[in-house]
């Protein structure tokens, strides 16, 4: 079965805000990948090196707290300008291709597709949508270590 997790997106003080929240929360980061360390840093759009492209802080075993920077592209069909309201996603975790496949047809149903499905360089088969009601979704499915 599939877990939720929120996932914040910050104008670029994610880590001034995890920090805080790790201060609130306890606990280590789990994750913590910045723009300028991904494999193809050539094409990220107009961004900061520095700024967090993925963090992770668990709450409880249950609950991760997940966020990133905004990565501004001038290019982007998208509104590229985080503020309150498309600030929040909701992150499925799935336990297979398909399952996530069939989530996000579901949910994106009516609404708008901001990144289909695919594999990604960090191992996972991921996309991103904003369904009918206005609300985003990041569904995901991890393929395991080997």
């Amino acid at each position: 079965m599939a877990t939720i997790n929120p996932y914040i997106t910050f104008n670029g003080n994610c880590e001034e805000a995890f920090n805080f929240y790790k201060s609130i929360f306890g606990g280590d980061f789990t994750h913590m990948e910045r723009y300028k360390n991904t494999p193809n840093v050539e094409q990220v759009p107009k961004c900061e090196g520095e700024k967090i492209l993925h963090i992770s802080l668990p709450i409880n075993s249950h609950t991760i707290l997940m966020g990133s920077d905004n990565c501004c592209d001038a290019d982007s069909e998208f509104d590229s300008e985080v503020h309150f309201g498309n600030n929040i996603s909701l992150s499925i975790s799935t336990k297979s291709e398909e399952e996530t496949t069939k989530l996000f047809e579901a949910l994106s149903k009516e609404g708008r597709i901001s990144m289909p499905l695919q594999k990604t360089f960090w191992d996972a088969y991921y996309g991103m949508l904003i369904d009918k009601y206005g609300i985003n979704w990041m569904v995901s499915y991890e393929y395991p270590k080997k």
